[in-house]
């Protein structure tokens, strides 16, 4: 112990102890304080940080005992100041230990420390949430076992700082997103947030994100829910729930929540974006088509007035909805100039917006492909990057992993940018990630993954989204790599800044480069290849079907998207003259609004509902493959024709009709048959596909004639060889590498 007079001598006792403390040096802090108290018994400040140098050399049973000691023999209410006193020197040090030094265990010990001396304190209780979290310790029993959520709960007045809250509950709904106490938290927010627009802006990126990349639609459905309690009328809330609504299969919420959103809307530009969220609804549904085509005609003149208007200053979010505007034409009309001139201008204004409000990022991007003309640059192992939101269990996702399964690595190195993908996606999701170089899970910013894919120096970036997802399209518009191409998706994109459309001879007509932004480069035989299909057990059977080993079973299996009442009509003509045939009908839709829309079409044209039965959804990808075989002739869409299920069908060597048009979703079909060997069935014509229906059903000799070329042509056929489809890619890859080496030299 120093005197009084040694304390007199040292005014800067404090700033030392302070010094100690940042330094870790405890002891001597102690010291220091035990030193003040026997100077300065009557100052309780000294107890209180002496019991933390205590607490902090994990001593806290003497801590303790110092604060008691503090306290001692005072009144209550110079005990309450007291606590208080000690509560702010005990949440000073949590606070720089969480900020300035990162120590998270330590700041989680000093606040179980306050807990005990003031169990009910909400915002103490809400930072030792919050420190689980950044833990990783957080599991979601906390916040009931720390009382939290019924103390948030309770009708009594406390004081919540709603930023903290708000901190909170970011790292709890990235933490435990699924635990029922989320949503709890979530709702107990409600009341304490000041401003609705900082709970959104934790909120609405979490709902993406549970609903993109997670597929929690349900769960998704119920935040948007406690949004729109808050703020009934948020655009952005009521475009979510639409969404959510349709993919979670409720249909009918789905048509009255888009109608809702697009009442409220006041731009153009957000009035296009609903009017098209009801046009999903009703082709989500099936069966809405009536409906569906006036709202097709509204989608056309709102799309006129915006063009007319050509609005240069659209916030982002405002202008990557647009580019899905016309996402359905292809499904109404087999009018490729038309469709593609309305696509290509729109593209064009959202390619203005994109340049005006990312040109910073625009900008940099357009620099750096001005530096990378090196003189190795022919001879480099050139990367290429592949971006989509479907590298995944989806029909892109199936298709595409042959070419990062034989990909050359010798001279080309392979990145994902996977959009939407910041949660675990499943096995075939993980597949890709093992077969890239670098794997990136983003999430839905299209500047973000554009920012990635500069800084990773990409040679050719290959979109597989088209305007499936919009977010692709933005990131293609920022342009962050030379060549840039568009593959697979929906059909092109047309976004300026995209150099070539990978097709092949037959997918597009020899005059769709009169309406192609993009230089069609045409693969020499097919644009898509695969090895083949996982194949599981049927759950199909005839007898439990009530149908005769003899009778003739013709199936359509689409999305509701798909079912077009004129197609429709021509498989009712088939039906009628195939005696004892019937027509199984499976597709992701409501099943009543289906059946409805199905029935009527044949009752018009003389066809009895018996025969006509409908088909649930199979457990799994594999299993829906195996229950192709029940069928004798897979009857396609139009005008826009399968994909992934045509070569399914084709893999299982189930004979196909399919009527060809001139845009690129009516020629799927028709160039994968050409590229398996087979031309029966192939229609050019309403007339040719009846034809073809009823003479597949009537010939068995025929149809087996076919099956047996299928199965030959899994050894010989281009559309069965995965190894020489890429071969033939990476050589697309090197004379467009080397195209623009000329072209900027």
């Amino acid at each position: 112990m120093i005197s009084n007079d040694l304390l007199a001598l040292a005014p800067d006792w404090q700033q030392q102890a302070h010094q100690c403390l940042l330094q870790g040096n405890y002891i001597k802090a102690a010291l220091l304080y035990e030193q003040a108290i026997v100077a300065e018994s009557s100052v309780k400040s000294h107890y209180w940080h002496l019991g933390l140098m205590l607490l902090l050399q994990e001593q806290e049973v003497e801590a303790q005992t110092t604060w008691l000691l503090g306290m001692s023999e005072g009144e209550p209410e110079e005990i309450d100041f007291w606590t208080e006193e000690l509560i702010e020197v005990l949440h000073a040090e949590a606070e720089r230990r969480r900020w300035e030094v990162g120590d998270y265990a330590v700041a989680w010990a000093i606040r179980q420390h306050i807990r005990e001396i003031n169990p009910n304190d909400v915002n103490n209780l809400l930072h030792l949430i919050g420190l689980s979290t950044l833990q990783s310790s957080y599991t979601g029993e906390q916040l009931k076992d720390l009382g939290v959520l019924e103390l948030l709960k309770s009708e009594s007045n406390i004081a919540v700082d709603s930023e903290l809250l708000l901190q909170v509950l970011s790292n709890v709904l990235t933490q435990a997103p699924f635990d029922p106490s989320s949503y709890e938290l979530t709702e107990a927010c409600l009341f304490y947030v000041k401003e609705s627009r900082d709970l959104m802006e934790v909120l609405i990126p979490f709902i993406y994100k549970i609903a993109y990349s997670a597929k929690q639609y349900q769960l998704a459905i119920r935040f948007t829910e406690l949004g729109l309690r808050l703020e009934p009328l948020h655009p952005e809330l009521l475009r979510s729930l639409s969404a959510f609504y349709q993919d979670n299969s409720e249909f009918s919420k789905g048509i009255e929540s888009a109608k809702l959103c697009y009442s409220v809307m006041e731009t153009v530009a957000d009035k296009i974006y609903a009017n098209m969220l009801i046009m999903r609804s009703l082709m989500s549904a099936g069966g809405y088509w009536e409906e569906f085509c006036s709202a097709l005609e509204l989608q056309k003149s709102l799309l006129a007035s915006l063009l007319e208007e050509q609005p240069p200053s659209l916030d982002s979010s405002a202008t990557i909805r647009l580019f899905a505007a016309v996402f359905f034409f292809p499904y109404f009309q087999d009018k490729a100039q038309e469709n593609a001139k309305l696509r290509i201008q729109l593209a064009q204004l959202c390619q203005l917006n994109i340049e005006n409000y990312a040109k910073e990022k625009v900008e940099e991007c357009r620099q750096w492909r001005g530096r990378i003309l090196k003189a190795d640059a022919p001879t480099k192992r050139l990367k290429i990057g592949y971006i989509s939101h479907c590298l995944r269990s989806h029909s892109v996702g199936w298709l595409a992993r042959w070419v990062f399964q034989y990909h050359d690595r010798e001279h080309f190195e392979i990145n994902a940018y996977m959009i939407g993908a910041e949660m675990s996606q499943g096995q075939l999701h993980e597949w890709y990630i093992s077969k890239a170089d670098k794997a990136y899970k983003l999430g839905l910013d299209g500047q973000e993954a554009a920012q990635k894919i500069y800084e990773d120096e990409i040679d050719i970036l290959v979109d597989l989204d088209s305007i499936t997802l919009t977010t692709s399209c933005e990131t293609m518009a920022i342009k962050p790599a030379p060549v840039q191409v568009g593959w697979l998706g929906w059909d092109a994109s047309s976004v300026p800044t995209i150099d070539y459309y990978l097709a092949d001879p037959y997918v597009l007509p020899e005059s769709a480069q009169e309406y192609y932004t993009e230089k069609i480069w045409r693969l020499p035989q097919t644009y898509i290849a695969v090895d083949g299909f996982e194949v599981g057990v049927p759950t199909l059977r005839r007898d439990e079907l009530g149908i005769s080993e003899d009778a003739v079973i013709y199936l359509s299996t689409q999305r509701g998207y798909k079912y077009n009442p004129n197609t429709a009509r021509l498989q009712m003509q088939i039906i009628k003259s195939v005696p004892n045939s019937y027509l199984l009908i499976k597709g992701l839709a409501d099943q009543e609004s289906l059946k409805n829309f199905f029935i009527q079409v044949a009752e018009s044209e003389g066809v009895s509902g018996d025969r006509l039965q409908f088909l649930p959804l199979a457990p799994s990808e594999q299993i829906h493959r195996a229950n192709l075989g029940i069928a004798d002739v897979v009857l396609d869409t139009y005008p826009y024709n399968g994909a992934t299920t045509t070569m399914e069908t084709l893999w299982i060597g189930v004979p196909l009709v399919t009527r060809v048009g001139e845009q690129f979703a009516a020629r799927n079909s028709y160039t994968m048959m050409m590229n398996a060997g087979i031309s029966e069935g192939i229609a050019w014509t309403d007339e040719e596909y009846v034809e073809w229906g009823i003479r597949l059903g009537k010939d068995a000799d025929l149809r087996q004639q076919i099956s047996w070329k299928l199965r030959q042509s899994r050894q010989t056929a281009p559309l069965w060889n995965g190894k020489q489809f890429t071969r033939e890619m990476e050589k697309a890859y090197e004379q467009m590498w080397q195209i623009y080496l000329e072209k900027n030299h």
